[in-house]
């Protein structure tokens, strides 16, 4: 295609060039947008299909990983890239929560926005880019979309705020990731990981990202200006107003009483109950024409009602569902140690909402592996949430985690990741589970308190325990309330759902969606400071169940121990050819790392496994001293004595003389055979000559001896002897051959 077809524009953001480019690729969508920043670059489509007779937006936003993006071959059995990763369906999650809202209402077209990474250069994240092309997408399309959105990144790189740091800063370098997306006049979404950062600096991050944001918003405008395709004709379905006024006149009464039961249950039957009356009383008979239309808008004025009746109660009147102040927490319950076999657990119930969450703790080997697009390529750490059907009192499918159950667990995860040790302090391998058992309402935030809960009765030295609390918005004309702890229906009907993370110290993780455009920086700067208030009540109600990590581990978790030795020792460890690290393993049922530095790493299923490994280990590879005890075994006999095994690869004489204490018998046979168990000390080490001569530990010439005393009885004994030692034929310490280095027989 001639180059005169292609349509570009850029603009510049803290410092690097970001362009919009359409008219090469993809020209059949309804819209279709290239955007770059150096040489990363994605394709962003927005395509409008069939209309569909449904009561909800059908919207479906996919993002599709490439693996040659980023110059690689899937890592999979069949070397093509399957379902969406987590990375993946973060980001779809994050094009999806600002755009959703924009849609005229009533619209009722399937719609569908494809994002496809083309090429990765692991300085600018592709999630951002993304998230500006399938606004362009919309913008240059003839979806009716009415106003662009722009998304930014801000870091904090050495105290200072940048604009769409680097991956690489992303991955090693700062305090704060955090995404911000929203129009020219407002803020819409926000997602942050965060390193305990103050709320005050929060809102400081969020003005910043939308002055970046206004100059993305403009360049999308000038790029619909140039292309973009009249905008389809569409008017929202009317609905009759005097329906409602009649509905209000019957109902409205029943429905207000309806609203205000407390438990949610029973609540929803009783307005279950007013709905079917309303649409019994005003859809008229089910067997004449057009009562599907009637019995629609009968429904539709039912909700109306609903919706207004509960906002007006609660902005107006300042008086919630269940009857809680606006800053009231509902009440807390906590249990710990719930289950005995897992190697952490808590269950945390907040009102209605439980979690239960639970700690499996495994080797470093047992990391999770990464096969994506970016530079991070293992965890240590991560959290999963998952969300049954029965906690909503429903019967429903469980064919794995859906978009949602995803994206709470990377929230609950991110809020706890700043918390938690390094694997150089603590080498293990940390998995949490969330399972939702009841829901009304913050079950991610009721995951991040239990899964902290968890972790310290696990015994993971937490630097502080986390806590989360969702707070809402219901705005009525210049009446607004902020919601502390949101049940489940102030979600659904109110303006915004910000759900904030964090310690005593400060917050660990945000996620916000806005669903209105009116939200001001004074309403943001209350909601946090009433956010601060219940996360610091929140986290003393946990204190009172457990201060601080247990000192010991569960009796079940796994041992990780670690030793160093003598360099010069690792190939007695190995053993030939790896044969003595390899029965070692089995005979503790242990895996073993060594690396040339003499670091040997311990991994045992249990604790009285890896001491008593831990134990032969320092035993093998110490060096024998006048007056070390050991339990040896005979491994061979002589006309002069018994050779005694006093460690792998280490053996010393026990002369005939000092078989029997007090009589010398003939042979050595009469006393001791090849693989008897004795007790003995040694007496004599002469490193230059390499031999080490013992005696019985019941020997009354050893027995009861101090160290000092054995070995100045050593130095008489070699001066008497003419320097040759008291054991002419005593043991020299033998190595096993084999090779240096890591080893990884389990």
């Amino acid at each position: 295609m001639s180059s005169s077809a292609v349509t570009r524009v850029s603009v510049e953001i803290s410092g690097t060039e970001i362009s919009f480019e359409t008219g090469k690729m993809a020209k059949q969508a309804s819209g279709a947008v290239v955007v770059r920043a150096g040489d990363t670059m994605v394709l962003a489509t927005a395509t409008a299909g069939n209309e569909r007779d449904v009561d909800f937006l059908p919207l479906t936003v996919d993002v599709e990983e490439r693996m040659y993006a980023a110059g690689k071959i899937p890592g999979s059995f069949f070397k093509r890239e399957g379902r969406s990763g987590e990375k993946g369906t973060l980001t779809a999650r994050m094009i999806d929560r600002p755009l959703r809202p924009l849609f005229p209402k009533g619209w009722r077209r399937e719609t569908q926005l494809v994002s496809i990474p083309l090429s990765i250069d692991h300085v600018h994240p592709y999630d951002i880019l993304a998230m500006n092309g399938a606004s362009a997408a919309l913008m240059i399309s003839d979806i009716p979309f009415p106003t662009p959105v722009g998304a930014v990144r801000i870091g904090k790189i050495d105290g200072n705020f940048v604009v769409n740091p680097s991956e690489p800063d992303l991955l090693d370098n700062t305090d704060l990731d955090l995404i911000v997306a929203g129009t020219e006049d407002a803020i819409l979404m926000v997602e942050a990981g965060a390193n305990e950062i103050p709320e005050a600096e929060i809102l400081d991050a969020l003005d910043i990202a939308h002055d970046a944001i206004k100059l993305l918003c403009g360049a999308q405008r000038e790029l619909a200006a140039k292309v973009g395709k009249p905008k389809m004709v569409f008017e929202a379905p009317k609905f009759d107003e005097s329906l409602l006024v009649a509905v209000k006149a019957s109902h409205g009464a029943a429905l207000d009483e309806a609203t205000q039961v407390f438990d949610k249950a029973d609540r929803e039957n009783a307005c279950k109950a007013v709905e079917a009356a309303i649409i019994k009383e005003h859809a008229g008979d089910p067997e004449a024409d057009g009562y599907s239309e009637r019995r629609a808008d009968a429904k539709t004025a039912f909700e109306k009602l609903e919706k207004s009746t509960i906002r007006q109660r609660i902005a107006v009147q300042k008086k919630r569902p269940d009857g809680r102040a606006t800053d009231e927490i509902r009440p807390i319950d906590i249990d710990v140690s719930v289950m005995p076999r897992t190697h952490g657990s808590a269950l945390f119930t907040r009102g209605q909402t439980q979690a239960l969450s639970v700690v499996a703790m495994g080797t470093l080997r047992e990391e999770m592996r990464l096969d994506t697009l970016g530079l991070e390529t293992a965890k240590f750490y991560w959290h999963h949430y998952n969300f049954p059907p029965f906690s909503v009192g429903e019967a429903g499918f469980m064919r794995g985690p859906k978009r949602r159950d995803i994206g709470h667990g990377a929230l609950a995860e991110r809020a706890l990741v700043p918390m938690i040790p390094s694997t150089e302090d603590f080498p293990y391998t940390i998995r949490v589970v969330s399972d939702i058992l009841e829901s009304n309402g913050s079950s991610s935030m009721a995951s991040v308190c239990g899964s902290s809960l968890s972790l310290m009765d696990a015994g993971v030295p937490l630097k502080r325990p986390v806590a989360g609390i969702a707070m809402g918005l219901i705005k009525e004309g210049d009446d607004y309330v902020v919601l502390t702890d949101i049940a489940g229906v102030e979600d659904h009907l109110g303006d915004m759902d910000f759900k904030v993370a964090g310690t005593s110290e400060g917050i660990t993780a945000l996620q916000m969606d806005i669903k209105i455009t009116g939200v001001t920086f004074d309403i943001l700067r209350d909601a946090l400071a009433q956010a601060l208030t219940a996360r610091t009540f929140i986290l003393g109600k946990m204190n009172e169940a457990i201060a601080e990590p247990r000192a010991e581990l569960s009796p079940y978790a796994p041992r990780i121990s670690t030793i160093s030795i003598d360099p010069e020792k690792i190939g007695l460890l190995i053993g030939k050819g790896g044969e003595t690290i390899r029965s070692l393993c089995e005979e503790f049922e242990s895996q073993i790392d060594v690396n040339d530095e003499g670091q040997v790493l311990i991994y045992s299923q249990n604790g009285e496994m890896g001491d008593a490994l831990v134990d032969r280990i320092r035993t093998m590879t110490k060096e024998v001293a006048v007056g070390d005890a050991f339990k040896g075994k005979v491994v061979k006999t002589t006309a002069f004595g018994a050779f005694v095994e006093l460690a792998k690869g280490t053996d010393g004489l026990l002369h005939i003389s000092n078989i029997a204490p007090g009589e010398r018998p003939s042979t050595v046979e009469e006393v001791l055979n090849k693989g008897d168990d004795i007790d003995v000390v040694v007496v004599e080490v002469d490193r230059e000559r390499g031999r080490i001569g013992l005696r019985l530990a019941s020997d009354p010439s050893v027995a009861g001896k101090s160290v000092e005393e054995l070995a100045a009885a050593a130095t008489a004994e070699k001066e008497r002897s003419g320097g040759g030692g008291g054991s002419r034929e005593g043991g020299r310490p033998r190595r096993d051959g084999g090779d240096r280095g890591r080893s990884r027989d389990r």
